[in-house]
């Protein structure tokens, strides 16, 4: 079971659909949709503002999400935020995806299917338009993204839902072995493929 913290009243709450790591932590205002998948060491503080995570989002490892009183920080439906990101008092809209490292701040918005690059910093306030890759520090909108990076993006969504269900199904916690046995098998995940793989292939 993951660290789950009443306070002043408040319990999270998650759906029996969605899959949380039993190292993350949820702390108070915090509710989980079905389908959702939380990393390993998440830590989503509902500590001041509320901390909703929609159907079929993928919080990944390391990421923290907090915010203040009276705001909620929201990510969206189908949305992803990459490992060790963190998301203060903002919005993440349906299929947005933040990546690793990055920095969304108070009161933005990363609209629907836009692409904030790893290690972006998206400032407080700042408006990230739809289906845009955004990257730097302060993070500048780079492009519109390509209807090829959409749909690795979408397949990526897919991929962290599948996730959310193996992990339910299969995740145990256990002894590690002394040696690796013969033939000793990979986890086969296909469509699993870098982004940068597949544009590579086609140079």
């Amino acid at each position: 079971m993951p660290k789950v913290y009443e306070i002043d009243g408040i319990v999270p709450v998650v759906s029996p659909g969605a899959f949380v790591h039993p190292s993350a932590v949820l702390i108070g205002d915090v509710i989980v949709a079905s389908k959702a998948y939380i990393g390993p060491a998440a830590c989503l503080r509902g500590d001041f503002g509320r901390i909703v995570v929609e159907e079929g989002a993928n919080i990944q490892d390391s990421c923290l999400l907090h915010g203040f009183p009276g705001k909620d920080t929201v990510v969206g439906a189908d949305a992803t935020v990459g490992h060790g990101a963190v998301l203060h008092g903002c919005v993440v809209r349906r299929g947005a995806l933040v990546g690793m490292n990055a920095v969304v701040n108070d009161n933005a918005e990363v609209a629907e299917d836009a692409m904030v690059a790893a290690l972006a910093f998206v400032r407080a306030e700042q408006q990230i338009p739809p289906r845009t890759l955004v990257a730097g520090i302060p993070a500048r909108v780079l492009r519109t993204l390509s209807e090829e990076e959409l749909s690795w993006k979408a397949n990526n969504t897919l991929l962290y839902q599948g996730l959310a269900r193996r992990s339910a199904a299969s995740m145990r916690e256990v002894e590690a072995l002394s040696a690796v046995e013969p033939g000793r098998k990979r986890i086969d995940v296909p469509g699993a493929v870098p982004l940068s793989e597949i544009k590579a292939a086609k140079r």
